[in-house]
């Protein structure tokens, strides 16, 4: 059995969390405030600090130094990852304990942040990257209908982007796992039809307040979730 621990949009807040144990640690993105090259230092030396075995992250929308800094500051921060369990997905993978993850930190452009790709073609062939056989799929932002309401004056839109529901359908990854909207995070929703399990990890809500605990999944050597909660 295979534990997984799964947060996201801890935006500098996250020193003030307490992970439930784990083998596997997973971060969905927007782990800066601000995006400065000393806030994404900051987090990394607390992430390669749990106790967990394994550590997985990419970045989201406010990591604006992993995308718009420059080349100096990008590889000071990638290089301290080097020979270590903690891995940096950019539209790449990994396999841990058996498990094929795959991150992306695109999400439908939405003002001038990080990782901002145009609806359409141009946010669609970062989904077609997506390998069959991924287990595990790690992205910033939701697909749409599903965990993806957002404020809005009036009431509330989904917003999370279609052409990367379409790649879920395709692939079927066991587990797909996204933060971004924060008022929908902290929920889990079993993809009907569908072999996949999906995960808002967002800790924080509107005001950027910590209230949503981790999410834990627990996977059977065969790959089938036998748990899904909040701990």
């Amino acid at each position: 059995m295979t534990r997984i621990v799964v947060i996201s949009d801890t935006h500098s807040k996250h020193s003030s969390l307490v992970l439930p144990d784990g083998d596997i640690l997973v971060h969905c993105g927007d782990f800066c405030g601000r995006g400065q090259y000393q806030d994404a230092l900051r987090f990394i030396g607390w992430f390669q600090s749990q106790p967990h075995k394994h550590k997985i992250f990419i970045a989201g929308n406010h990591d604006l130094v992993f995308e718009q800094g420059s080349h100096y500051d990008i590889n000071l921060l990638t290089n301290i990852l080097l020979n270590t369990d903690t891995h940096y997905l950019n539209d790449s993978g990994v396999t841990i304990c058996g498990l094929n993850f795959w991150g992306s930190p695109v999400q439908p452009r939405f003002f001038n942040w990080a990782f901002n790709r145009d609806r359409g073609e141009d946010i669609k062939k970062h989904w077609d990257k997506i390998p069959e056989g991924t287990d595990f799929l790690i992205t910033h932002g939701p697909p749409y209908g599903i965990l993806d309401e957002a404020p809005r004056v009036g009431g509330f839109d989904n917003v999370g982007c279609k052409d990367l529901l379409d790649a879920v359908k395709r692939i079927k990854p066991r587990i797909h796992a996204f933060g971004h909207i924060h008022y929908s995070g902290g929920q889990t929703f079993p993809m009907v039809g569908y072999p996949t399990t999906c995960v808002n990890a967002s800790v924080v809500d509107e005001q950027y307040n910590v209230c949503n605990k981790p999410i834990v999944l627990e996977l059977a050597e065969d790959k089938q979730i036998l748990l899904v909660g909040t701990y």
